[in-house]
């Protein structure tokens, strides 16, 4: 998303060069460094994600052979609190644990984690760092959408082609065996007798810390009603949940997914979450693009083509979309609150008097739940 003006949103008032002299003097206790540690390069990114702070950073050191390693690193830190965080609490240690599960149990492409610090009195907070992965992300500033940029110009059988990679890399995701017990870290601690119900009151427990904060939303509550009411008669079974599985959360080679980011959101439930999610992101940036009389991508990860290729990759049908397209809807509403509420306390726009007007897609959700 971008401010009122059209630039980047400001994530972090962190000072680079505190930070890299304070990850210098870290990577100095890591196993296998031995000495010789320089860190240079420490910057932020303009890439998407509003959530953790996302930190690049190059780094060498020499290990205890004496072979000097050199680097390409990123740094996830939880953020400051005085930064108006966007959900409740960050388990940098549950993000860690979750990448390298993945790395090990499937083919999913997501980057290689290496260290994780959960003392924030090294940069503040508790931080992971992971090796970096080049690569070209669809934008979020200014949508991919609106145009002008490498996944809008692409051809269409190029664009197929990036749709169907990714519906295969969150498919690899939810191919993971006994999900339920092997990333029991995931699960939600609200109560609830199933993992979606346990997902949609940790949801509740989010939306109540957004609105105790000045963002209450009657949209987004009518939201909640509105899935208590419909509620799915069949859950199915419970997968790894990326949570906010996107394309603007992909880093691509060309147009195959390399590394799948952005991980606060993740948790065990259906499998459904994953790939409403994944289509209603775009609706989303669509219906930004048509409100502004631009064409935008109308033939792009449309919901039958993305379920037919999940099917044909995972032989599982798909169940009760509209009941998740909706659900993922209401988070948006939930992150549109609070992403703007960000945006005022950066100074980057003034706070409405009626807190809906920070939701984005506010007639979206307005025709979504309006029966």
């Amino acid at each position: 998303m971008t401010t009122s003006a059209g630039v980047p949103m400001q994530r972090s008032s962190r000072d680079p060069e505190v930070l890299r002299v304070r990850l210098a003097t870290w990577l100095q206790t890591r196993g296998g460094v031995a000495g010789g540690v320089e860190v240079s390069g420490v910057r932020g990114t303009d890439a998407n994600g509003m959530s953790s702070d996302t930190i690049l950073f190059d780094a060498s050191w020499r290990d205890d052979g004496g072979d000097v390693h050199d680097e390409a690193l990123v740094a996830r830190i939880a953020p400051d609190l005085r930064d108006v965080p966007v959900f409740p609490a960050y388990d940098m240690q549950g993000q860690f644990d979750t990448l390298g599960l993945v790395r090990r149990l499937s083919t999913a492409p997501v980057p290689d984690p290496m260290w994780c610090e959960p003392d924030p009195a090294v940069l503040g907070a508790p931080f992971f760092v992971m090796r970096r992965v080049d690569g070209q992300v669809p934008p979020d500033v200014l949508p991919y959408t609106f145009g002008s940029n490498w996944l809008y110009d692409a051809t269409a059988a190029d664009r197929s082609r990036l749709q169907e990679s990714t519906v295969a890399a969150i498919a690899a995701l939810h191919a993971i065996p006994h999900a339920t017990s092997r990333f029991t870290h995931l699960d939600r601690a609200e109560a609830g007798a199933t993992p979606l119900r346990r997902h949609v009151a940790h949801t509740r427990a989010w939306y109540a810390m957004v609105a105790a904060d000045g963002q209450r939303s009657p949209l987004v509550e009518r939201g909640f009603d509105w899935l208590d009411r419909h509620w799915p008669a069949h859950e199915g079974d419970a997968v790894l949940s990326w949570g906010d599985a996107r394309i603007g959360n992909v880093i691509y080679a060309g147009f195959t997914p390399v590394a799948l980011l952005d991980w606060e959101m993740a948790g065990v439930g259906p499998r459904e979450l994953d790939v409403a999610w994944l289509v209603f992101a775009h609706e989303v940036f669509q219906e930004l693009a048509t409100s502004l009389g631009l064409d935008g991508l109308p033939d792009f990860l449309r919901i039958d083509d993305v379920c037919a290729h999940y099917t044909s990759l995972t032989g599982a049908e798909l169940h009760d979309l509209e009941f998740y397209r909706r659900y993922a809807a209401l988070q948006w509403g939930i992150v549109f609150l609070r992403t703007g509420r960000r945006q005022a306390h950066f100074g980057e726009r003034e706070l409405p008097a009626d807190p809906e007007e920070l939701i984005y897609n506010r007639a979206q959700l307005d025709r979504l739940f309006s029966t």
